[in-house]
């Protein structure tokens, strides 16, 4: 039994409400809070982007470096909406205009070095502790960006734990061989069981081949993983590594995606303003749907089946159906939601960014939610639909598969679906996936069923905290 709280350190390059880019950054904020009631103590290192530079004003000085892969680092120790973050100051890195991950050009030229800096002082902090006296019993590292974090750890001969997590093994951090020096990696690691990789580097794979854990976001997308369609080239390293692979799902914040905190509140107990969410994202979208409304928040990529929304959009819409869409991405397929909403006037329409206010009122006032990814390790999207009880409709991989279950006649019978899911993932299954959301949602009595089922089911972090918790156990007992 451990006499103190366990220690984490958890070494990403984003985190809620720091900043975000995607749903990494949702998990690396959530996880603290989360662990913190098993027993966990998380701090997170992240770069102190130009953004986030005058945050740590005031913070406490507590670790340096005089040549941090080109010029100083320091990290400075604070708390941010009850979060103990660790920012990495080091400003001939990350003090630019743009993202975190690219300028107004494109990708940073030298990202490899950015981040491999951060998983050197995730490494050293790890190995040494921060100057008040305070060092982790496990190291966390999440996605490629944190890769080299496990590894430098190992190469140093530390007795540090480590966990590698993949949020996305399609984003590998591959980099050419002759960076080998100039990332401070060992050349005797380099050769196929270690670190080459296709020729040259890649920091996701030091992470997957050192670390002494490795996580992914559902158990379905571990599973996955181990196939060249998922595995996307790593599907090897996964295979070797397969008895210390695990999926742990990621959960939502049941606070901040909130139903009872809706601009008309309602909940699975007392759903009458979830028809005022209704009529007030018609309102606001300019459409008069007859039957069900479905809506689209995310990413308009191939990943996540957006090209298959024009095809079967006619069948649907003429049966009653209806879509409000947000989000941004490849120009092609924003272009070709323009032309659905031209085409279908009053029953499609869209909004190009991201305004999350605005997705909040849209999984609050839609009936169903689509999700037609082509791969979706985890997926948020569809636990915000459960919440809010707009129904997911999605392709059974990944996290999907995990989360949702389909409105089969078994399910029906025992009166547990929550959602529809539909395989394989092209336009044919997804066209009756849709029919199929079309007759369900005609059915009053069994589309309340569904609709409480999906608001009851657990999609915070209570269980995934709690696996996370034993798994660091396992690694310090």
């Amino acid at each position: 039994m451990r006499l103190r709280m366990g220690r984490v350190l958890s070494v990403a390059s984003e985190c809620v409400p720091l900043l975000k880019t995607g749903g990494l950054a949702d998990v690396v904020g959530a996880l603290p809070g989360a662990l913190a009631g098993q027993g966990w103590e998380m701090r997170v290192l992240m770069p102190a982007y130009r953004s986030l530079r005058a945050q740590a004003a005031g913070w406490d000085e507590m670790w340096f470096e005089p040549d941090l892969f080109g010029g100083p680092g320091r990290v400075f120790a604070g708390t941010v909406a009850g979060i103990s973050v660790l920012l990495l100051d080091a400003p001939h890195l990350y003090d630019r205009e743009g993202g975190p991950y690219s300028g107004p050009h494109g990708d940073w030229h030298d990202n490899d070095i950015r981040f491999a800096a951060l998983s050197w002082a995730g490494a050293a902090i790890a190995r040494d502790g921060l100057s008040d006296g305070w060092r982790p019993d496990v190291l966390h590292a999440h996605d490629w960006q944190a890769g080299f974090a496990p590894a430098y750890l190992a190469y140093s001969g530390a007795d540090v734990p480590s966990v590698m997590t993949i949020h996305n093994i399609a984003f590998q951090g591959f980099t050419p061989v002759s960076q080998l020096y100039a990332l401070r990696l060992p050349p005797e690691q380099y050769y196929p069981d270690a670190l080459e990789y296709f020729g040259g580097l890649s920091s996701l794979k030091a992470g997957l081949i050192t670390a002494h854990k490795i996580t992914t976001v559902s158990p379905t997308y571990a599973g996955e993983l181990g196939r060249p369609v998922f595995g996307m080239g790593l599907q090897g390293v996964i295979a070797a590594r397969a008895a210390d692979v695990s999926g742990i799902l990621n959960g939502v914040d049941t606070d901040v995606w909130s139903p009872e905190a809706a601009e008309h509140p309602f909940s699975a107990n007392a759903p009458e303003g979830k028809a005022q969410a209704r009529a007030a994202l018609c309102a606001e979208f300019d459409l008069d749907v007859p039957g069900p409304l479905a809506i689209v928040v995310s990413r308009l990529t191939d990943q996540k089946g957006i090209d298959l929304i024009p095809p079967v959009m006619e069948k649907f819409i003429s049966e009653g159906g209806g879509l409000a869409i947000l989000g941004s991405g490849d120009p092609a397929l924003e272009a070709q939601m323009h032309q659905l909403a031209a085409r279908f006037p009053g029953r499609v329409s869209v909004r190009i960014g991201y305004d999350e206010a605005l997705s909040h009122r849209m999984f609050a006032g839609g009936d169903a939610v689509l999700v037609p990814s082509r791969f979706e390790p985890c997926g948020l999207t569809q636990m915000y639909g459960l919440h809010f009880g707009t129904l997911p409709v999605v392709a059974a991989v990944g996290g999907l598969a995990d989360t949702v279950i389909t409105a089969n006649p078994a399910a029906l019978a025992a009166g547990v679906a929550t959602g529809i899911t539909f395989h394989p993932t092209d336009a044919a299954a997804f066209g009756l996936a849709l029919q199929n959301l079309i007759a369900l949602h005609a059915d009053t009595k069994i589309w309340s069923q569904m609709m409480h089922n999906a608001m009851h089911h657990p999609v915070g972090w209570d269980n995934s905290a709690a696996r996370y918790a034993a798994l660091y156990d396992g690694l310090i007992a």
